[in-house]
């Protein structure tokens, strides 16, 4: 059976996932998060890819971004995991593969969702019983969008722009966003859109996609189609 092609659809972001193979770690020590990160700016900007959130969990990874091109999340996905492999090998003396495949995406509707993704992908060290608060997680971006680290890896989304005047009104109304955990059904919304490849928004935007696509961007209908 073919794979599906992912939804991608230049200007609007894409939630990522990338995990381990078999759920295994995939980041050992502290210089293998810093060359990731380091490689993931190189190339996020060599394929025209703006990344906006992200963390690095032992095991995967989540990365927001608004790809400039068709091609372009494929691309830096592509090279930053065929390097990153390489330099694990290399430096752990093992063979073989790292990631579990392909890895899993889904679009998303900005003004919708883009927020809920970000606290999503943010809050994920909290949610795991790493630390408390995710200002405490150094592996994510929220220390730059929630506080006020310089990065030169992340690149600000419009909304998040709107947020405020200045740096710091931003990063205050962003905090704001953190005061209240992601419900359950929100959660189970962005989870099932990213591991099935479909579109995370209202039902206007799908049938938008859709229609721009020519496919299908939600799950079908379990079952066989009735005969007529």
């Amino acid at each position: 059976m073919p794979r599906r092609s992912r939804l991608i659809v230049p200007n609007i972001p894409l939630h990522i996932i990338q995990r381990g193979n078999n759920r295994q770690a995939c980041f050992f020590a502290e210089e293998d998060y810093l060359f990731y990160l380091d490689w993931l700016k190189e190339y996020s900007h060599n394929t025209d890819c703006s990344v906006h959130a992200y963390v690095l969990m032992t095991n995967h990874v989540h990365i927001l971004l608004t790809p400039g091109k068709v091609t372009s999340a494929g691309e830096l996905m592509k090279h930053l995991g065929q390097r990153y492999v390489q330099y694990i090998n290399r430096t752990y003396k093992r063979s073989g593969t790292l990631w579990e495949g392909r890895f899993r995406s889904s679009i998303i509707q900005q003004r919708e969702y883009l927020f809920s993704c970000q606290r999503y992908i943010e809050m994920n060290p909290v949610r795991a019983g790493i630390v408390k608060h995710p200002g405490e997680y150094r592996w994510a971006s929220y220390q730059s969008n929630g506080q006020g680290m310089s990065s030169d890896l992340l690149s600000c989304h419009s909304l998040y722009l709107s947020l405020g005047q200045t740096d710091a009104e931003r990063q205050a109304a962003y905090r704001e966003l953190f005061r209240y955990e992601l419900d359950s059904e929100e959660i189970d919304k962005i989870r099932k859109a990213t591991n099935g490849n479909y579109a995370l928004g209202n039902s206007r935007f799908k049938e938008e996609i859709s229609t721009m696509l020519g496919r299908r961007v939600i799950p079908g209908k379990a079952g066989r189609p009735k005969k007529k």
